[in-house]
């Protein structure tokens, strides 16, 4: 008996030993792990002085974000940093991907860089992204001139574009000089933007702070637009779209639309807009469609809590919208207006 009670105890002072062991390995190699899921843009290559092509490194650092199987956090440190064209793609093996932005992101000086692309930094195919702070500078008035000039100039590219994504919080991001649209939201469910600046000058042609199209679940508040087109714009296929505390101006409004420009197109649903203030815009609340027959439809709208000043057209429903003015078709009708 006192063999067995002998052998018994160092065999099970042994497994306690080897269970603490295994323990402190776990927790070491967890650590070890958070770490490695925080990318700083500067440690894989970039440069924060404005003039070195930092995209790489950008590029880099979403790769292994979105390859991580944990939450993973992307910093961009202060200063300016030199981005072109960038395309970041999942679907990514976690969802929660934290980009923390202290810097500036500037796009290339010579419009022709991007003037092509149509999108300068693009979001596609994302679940559960969170971008904070941060300024984006398009650099986009060389082409505002070149365009003025009535010189054969390329389009420009749109500042940032999330497409077919979900779950995405933006906060406190500014959008700078944007060559055309600043922030595009297409084929999206559940969209935040908040806290966001948006700013280009009063005559930048096609300069949309947000536009919104074939999304549902988007909410843009308590932010401060100012551009040379709609402060928001949304297009076709867009539901459930609440906008408030949005300040706007300069600009063309907060429109809907053009819709009915295809015969077959989705419409517009349940969309909020209520206090917000308008300053020094061409329109404020606006509602344009093409004359022709079409299945597109803009139902259930709610505007309310409008405060205008210095707005040339304060509530304008355009039925039978034709920008050139060139074989425009037949008005269509109101079916019912709410007062």
């Amino acid at each position: 008996m006192a063999l067995m009670m002998n052998s018994h105890g160092p065999l099970g002072g042994a497994s306690l030993l080897f269970m603490v062991f295994h323990i402190a390995i776990v927790s070491s190699q967890a650590a070890i792990a958070v770490s490695v899921g925080k990318y700083d843009v500067v440690s894989l290559g970039a440069k924060p002085d404005g003039i070195t092509d930092s995209t790489q490194a950008f590029v880099s650092a979403w790769l292994a974000a979105c390859g991580s199987e944990m939450p993973a956090t992307i910093t961009v440190p202060p200063g300016r940093f030199l981005v072109g064209g960038a395309t970041f793609s999942g679907p990514c093996k976690n969802n929660a991907i934290r980009w923390q932005i202290e810097g500036v992101i500037t796009a290339p000086a010579d419009y022709n860089v991007l003037g092509n692309v149509g999108t300068w930094l693009l979001f596609q195919q994302v679940d559960g992204m969170s971008i904070s702070g941060g300024v984006l500078d398009g650099q986009g008035a060389a082409l505002w001139a070149c365009k003025a000039s009535g010189k054969n100039c390329p389009s420009g590219a749109t500042t940032i574009v999330f497409s077919n994504s979900r779950n995405i919080v933006v906060s406190r991001l500014t959008s700078l000089n944007s060559q055309l649209f600043h922030i595009v939201i297409n084929g999206c469910q559940n969209v935040r933007l908040q806290g966001a600046k948006v700013f280009a000058s009063g005559n930048s042609p096609n300069t949309d702070g947000v536009h919104v199209q074939l999304s549902s679940g988007v909410m843009i508040m308590n932010s401060k637009i100012g551009t040379g087109d709609d402060c928001v714009s949304i297009g076709a296929g867009t539901t459930n779209l609440w906008i408030e505390n949005v300040a706007c101006g300069p600009g063309h409004g907060i429109s809907i639309g053009s819709l009915g420009k295809d015969a077959v197109e989705p419409g517009v649903e349940n969309v909020t807009v209520k206090n917000v203030v308008f300053r020094g815009t061409q329109n404020g609340l606006r509602i344009k469609s093409w004359g022709r027959p079409s299945s597109g439809f803009a139902k259930n709208i709610l505007f309310q809590h409008a405060i205008m000043s210095n707005v040339n057209n304060p509530v304008v429903i355009d039925q039978n919208y034709c920008p050139n003015n060139v074989n425009c078709p037949d008005q269509v009708c109101v079916e019912t207006l709410i007062d």
